[in-house]
């Protein structure tokens, strides 16, 4: 098609749209709607799984857990339930921590409260401070940095000190702006008063969820509640020194851990070994799930959309008959119109996928950014939607162009 010829079918194609404003108008947005389900849904699922790779791999590649169930992950009624073994004692744990000697940093944590409130001097924070009991090794094995302050002692964690290392979102709720929290005594609950000795370093939000509402105290101290707490289970980190031999140590801390638990040779372990990329990996892929659902349903609405398509343009071949006549008596081939009626097909998708791209985007992005996930600008799904609109355009009007492009130009004028 020569560049003059392009011009002119786009300009006539543009005079037609304007002229058949409301019809077009209502066939854009029905592809608009197609598109930002799909762009919109994508482009929240891709920041998503973002935050998921960042967040896990803050704690390394390098990193499993020992813990008294599986890694599974139940979303709605799909998936297992997570299999969950027998509890996990501190006698155990401990144990391990002596005999396992791989190259690597091993460290003791239990899960005291989630729904902890910590006061200071009349402040207090909501009842969603998560208490941790750890050793001394916790903040390595963890993927924490201390911000400010230091981290526990081997002889705090023997002797149970009255200490705590705290979240952000702890700092901010019980101390004023620039008061050092360091040093100040707070109360966990009603577990008594601990002294700050250390501020993690924020990880901000991720889901709706903040990961820096954590006060951390040593182990023995939650040991000594533990009948008015309950059965306490306890997790086993390890973080290897040469990811390389990530699988070697799995395979010594299972040998280790099965004898220390007295588990038969026949038997099978009665624990789970999970590592961090594979918890992000398993919510990837069920993420997926979700993803194949929006793609169906942004597919089901854009063939509407491309049937919509195609009747306008099929009304549109019927109104201008008479005027397709005159062009083709006046030296028009039949090919300029079957591109002009093309041309015009193509424009009123790519106008819809254009709007649909935009408001997807920024859908997209609201969700993400409700969630506590940076702005991204979701280039594959801007691309997979230009590239989808055009298959409709063309999909859409290619009928429609040839019938035009076939008609009489005698019996085109005659037409009324």
């Amino acid at each position: 098609m020569r560049t003059s010829h392009f011009k002119e079918n786009l300009r006539i194609a543009l005079s037609s749209i304007k002229g058949q404003l409301l019809r077009t108008v209502l066939t854009i947005l029905i592809i608009a709607l197609g598109i930002m389900a799909l762009v919109g849904i994508l482009t929240a699922i891709d920041a998503m799984k973002q935050a998921i790779n960042s967040n896990f791999s803050s704690m390394g590649a390098n990193t499993f857990t020992i813990g008294n169930r599986d890694a599974n992950i139940r979303i709605g009624h799909s998936g297992k339930h997570p299999k969950v073994y027998r509890t996990i004692n501190y006698r155990d744990a401990l144990e391990f921590t002596k005999r396992f000697t791989f190259p690597a940093t091993a460290s003791i944590s239990t899960t005291a409260s989630g729904i902890a409130t910590l006061k200071f001097q009349g402040q207090k924070t909501p009842p969603n401070v998560e208490v941790i009991g750890s050793d001394e090794n916790y903040m390595v094995t963890a993927g924490q940095d201390i911000k400010q302050g230091r981290g526990f002692s081997k002889q705090e964690v023997d002797d149970g000190g009255r200490v705590v290392i705290i979240g952000q979102d702890v700092v901010d709720g019980l101390f004023k702006k620039n008061e050092n929290p360091i040093g100040k005594d707070i109360i966990i609950g009603d577990g008594g008063t601990f002294k700050v000795i250390g501020v993690l370093k924020s990880k901000g939000n991720s889901f709706g969820f903040s990961s820096d509402r954590i006060a951390v105290v040593p182990v023995n101290v939650v040991r000594e509640f533990a009948s008015a707490i309950g059965d306490l289970t306890f997790n086993i980190s390890v973080r290897v020194d040469d990811q390389k031999q990530m699988e070697t140590a799995i395979s010594e801390a299972t040998g280790i851990f099965r004898i220390i638990r007295g588990i038969p040779i026949d038997k099978e372990d009665d624990f789970g070994i999970s590592k961090s990329d594979d918890l992000a990996n398993l919510l990837i892929k069920n993420i997926s799930i979700i993803t194949l659902g929006t793609t169906v349903i942004g597919v089901i609405t854009l063939f509407g959309a491309a049937i919509g398509l195609m009747n306008i343009m099929l009304v549109s071949v019927t109104e201008r008959t008479m005027e397709i006549g005159v062009r083709k008596a006046i030296g028009a081939k039949s090919q300029m119109i079957r591109n002009q009626f093309l041309i015009e097909a193509i424009v009123i998708s790519q106008l819809g996928g254009a709007l649909g791209i935009l408001l997807g985007i920024i859908i997209g992005n609201i969700i993400a950014i409700l969630m506590g996930i940076g702005f991204i600008i979701p280039w594959l799904w801007i691309f997979t939607g230009v590239t989808i609109c055009l298959i409709v355009g063309i999909a859409s009007g290619i009928y429609p162009a040839i019938k035009a492009s076939r008609l009489d130009p005698i019996e085109a004028l005659r037409y009324e």
